[in-house]
């Protein structure tokens, strides 16, 4: 209700004379609707606009009084509505029974008129006042949320931005950043699913998981360009710095946590460090740069284990042709248990045609027609 609009007041009373005293009464401040009964109270109500309170006899024909406030009530369009009790009972039962159903406050007839302005006025203000305070909590709220999902934003291009920045210095260009982070997603998802992981993959978890995605070889800015271009495949003193990469990019990120105050709590970066430190580990225990085995391995570079070599085999590089993404499967298959933990391979299988159709969906434009 708009605070210069003159407050609704509802009287409710079966004598015709009590409802003409009240009126009067009320008239000079306050819009004044009348009721002789419950029923018609109960109409009223319902009109545009509500009323700001309802002065409610309760010994009535019908409905009386307390049958009509446990109307209001259960109505959530009315249920905030004031209700003052207004009748000639005097007993203490009926006004604790009134005030125990949600009436507000209890006046006996006859009413005195400076008494009855009184209560009216400080109802209607509480009224006012707490809708006042509902408004500024949903301004206050809405304006939060728009903040949070602006801080996601800024996050997720920051985030991003890094990782497009690793991938100029790298083979890996094109779609390979969106590919990946989709094929996170599916597994994510089929995993949850299938009720795999529940304490690590909640929903909140996994979308985190998939956002940190791209992050993965963040590490390779460290990474020499006689190393990192070369147009062949490395010799063992090469392939060692290469794999320093992974230990980098974590490296970084803790530092840049450190740098920023903000310590080692920031959950949306405890997936990243995951991530980069560890998609390289295999879950017989023979990857790097840790040696990790089985449940040692964090379960988002368990993901991006599988995600990483997907791509990695269906994509074009300058050492090697695209496999097909059947040949790329049977190797998976291959690998279950040895380098990808098998429940991340059952999800994959679950969802490898969807891991197919976004990978030609995304296929880079540098990529030759794929080798068996």
């Amino acid at each position: 209700m708009p605070m210069s609009q003159r407050p609704l007041v509802l009287i409710v009373d079966d004598n015709a004379e009590n409802l003409t005293v009240l009126g009067e009464l009320l008239q000079p401040l306050y819009q004044v609707r009348a009721a002789n009964g419950g029923e018609r109270a109960l109409q009223l109500v319902q009109l545009e606009p509500r009323p700001d309170l309802v002065l409610l006899d309760v010994m009535m024909p019908g409905l009386d009084g307390f049958a009509v406030l446990e109307a209001l009530r259960a109505d959530p369009a009315t249920a905030d509505v004031p209700v003052i009790f207004v009748t000639a009972l005097g007993a203490t039962d009926d006004e604790e029974r009134g005030l125990k159903h949600g009436a507000v406050d209890y006046l006996t007839k006859p009413v005195r008129p400076t008494v009855l302005l009184a209560r009216v006025a400080t109802h209607i203000e509480l009224r006012r006042a707490r809708a006042y305070l509902q408004d500024r909590n949903l301004a206050l709220e809405a304006e939060v949320a728009r903040r949070m999902q602006e801080n996601e934003r800024i996050r997720d291009i920051s985030m991003h931005a890094l990782a497009r920045l690793a991938e100029t210095r790298d083979n890996e260009t094109g779609f390979h950043l969106v590919r990946t982070r989709e094929y996170v997603r599916l597994l994510a998802d089929e995993l949850r699913e299938q009720g795999m992981f529940p304490a690590e993959l909640d929903a909140a978890s996994a979308d985190l998981m998939v956002r940190s995605a791209a992050l993965h070889d963040i590490g390779k800015v460290g990474i020499p360009d006689r190393i990192l271009h070369k147009q062949g495949k490395l010799d063992a003193d090469e392939w060692e710095i290469m794999k320093t990469h992974a230990r980098l990019g974590a490296d970084a990120i803790i530092q840049a946590e450190h740098d920023s105050g903000a310590g080692m709590g920031m959950d949306y970066l405890r997936f990243a460090k995951q991530i980069a430190l560890s998609h390289h580990e295999r879950w017989d225990g023979s990857g790097y740069p840790q040696g990790l085995a089985g449940e040692a391995i964090p379960l988002a570079a368990r993901l991006m284990a599988l995600a990483d070599v997907f791509d990695a085999l269906t994509c074009k590089r300058v050492y090697k042709s695209a496999w097909t993404h059947e040949a790329a499967r049977d190797l998976i298959i291959r690998e279950r248990g040895c380098h990808f933990d098998a429940r991340v391979v059952d999800a994959f299988l679950a969802r490898y045609d969807v891991f197919c159709a976004v990978a030609s969906k995304l296929r880079d434009e540098t990529d030759d027609a794929p080798i068996a």
